[in-house]
C-alpha cells in the first residue's frame, strides 16, 4: 500500500512511512493539545524535504520504503491569511525550518468568501492578495465550499492538503448550513480524496462538537486522530491516539500501541513516548 508521510518522524515509522493514499483525515484536537501543531509540521515538513532535503534529513531522516513524497503541498485556511499564518506557526517551528518548509507550500485564503455574508467590514478581511483568484475572476462572489471545492480539484490529486480548519463550517451560521450537510460534504470529500490518491488533514477543535457530532465526522472520513491533555500529578501532558483509521489503527493494535505522549519542539509535534498494553 502506497503512503504519503504525515511529516511526524516517530509515527510515520510505527505505520509503513505514512497514512495510506487517498486518505481524508480529521485531527481533533483539545486546545494547546496538539492538533494544530501536528497540521503545521505536516505542511512544514513535506514542503522542506522538497526545498531543503539536507535539512529534512536532520530533523526527519528517511522516508519508509513505501512512502513517496506528495508532489506538492498545500494548505487552506478559512479565516486567515498567509501572513498570519506564517508567524503562527512561526511561534511553533524554528525560522530556518520554517522559512525553508514553506516556501514551497502554496497557502490560500478563503476568508473573503468565508466572510462575505458576515457582518465583519470588508477591509478586516479583504486586504491582501489571495492565490485562490486564480480560479476565476469573481471567485470573491462565489460560495466558499463551492470556491473550496474548486481549488481541491485543480490542486489536491497526489498531493497533500492541510485544512484549517472545519471548526470554522461548524461554528459558522452565515450560510444556515444544516449539520447534516457538513457530514455529507465530508463523504463527498472522502470519496474525492479517494480518486485523487491525496491525503487531506483536516483540523477540527474538539471544544466545537459535541460527542454525536463527533461520532458523526468519525463515520465519514478515512481516520480520526485524537489529541488530548493528560495531567498526572503536577504535570500535563498532550497525549495522541488514533480512533479509527483504515491501513493504520490495524498496524498500532499489531505492536499493542495504546497511546502516544507527545511533545512540540523546534521542528514541531513529534511523538516523545509510544504507551502499549502491559
Amino acid at each position: 500500500m502506497e503512503r504519503i508521510p504525515f511529516g511526524i518522524s516517530r509515527l510515520d515509522k510505527q505505520i509503513g512511512g505514512g497514512a495510506p493514499k487517498g486518505s481524508l483525515v480529521l485531527l481533533v484536537g483539545e486546545e494547546g493539545a496538539g492538533a494544530r501543531e501536528f497540521l503545521y509540521t505536516s505542511a512544514t515538513m513535506n514542503g522542506l524535504a522538497h526545498n531543503d532535503p539536507d535539512l529534512f534529513d536532520l530533523h526527519y531522516g528517511s522516508i519508509g520504503k513505501e512512502a513517496a513524497l506528495p508532489e506538492s503541498v498545500h494548505y487552506v485556511s478559512f479565516t486567515q491569511s498567509e501572513t498570519q499564518l506564517q508567524n503562527e506557526i512561526g511561534l511553533t517551528i524554528d525560522d530556518e525550518i520554517r522559512e525553508a518548509g514553506l516556501d514551497p507550500v502554496s497557502f490560500v485564503d478563503l476568508s473573503p468568501e468565508y466572510f462575505r455574508l458576515s457582518p465583519v467590514p470588508r477591509e478586516w478581511y479583504a486586504g491582501e492578495h489571495r492565490a485562490v483568484t486564480d480560479i476565476g475572476k469573481d471567485a470573491s462572489r462565489r460560495d466558499v465550499i463551492e470556491t473550496f471545492a474548486d481549488y481541491l480539484d485543480a490542486n489536491a490529486p497526489g498531493n497533500l492538503v492541510a485544512v484549517d480548519s472545519l471548526s470554522d463550517l461548524v461554528e459558522s451560521n452565515l450560510s444556515d448550513m444544516p449539520w447534516s450537510d457538513v457530514v455529507m460534504l465530508l463523504k463527498g470529500l472522502r470519496r474525492a480524496v479517494h480518486d485523487w490518491d491525496a491525503l487531506v488533514l483536516m483540523h477540527v477543535s474538539r471544544e466545537a462538537l459535541t460527542d454525536t457530532q463527533l461520532g458523526d465526522l468519525m463515520t465519514a472520513v478515512d481516520g480520526t486522530i485524537q489529541f488530548e491533555w493528560e495531567t498526572g500529578g503536577n504535570e500535563r501532558v498532550r497525549t495522541m491516539y488514533v480512533r479509527v483509521f483504515r491501513g493504520v489503527l490495524s498496524q498500532l493494535e499489531e505492536e499493542d500501541i495504546i497511546r502516544f505522549e507527545t511533545e512540540i519542539h523546534e521542528a514541531g509535534f513529534d511523538i516523545s513516548n509510544v504507551r502499549k498494553i502491559r
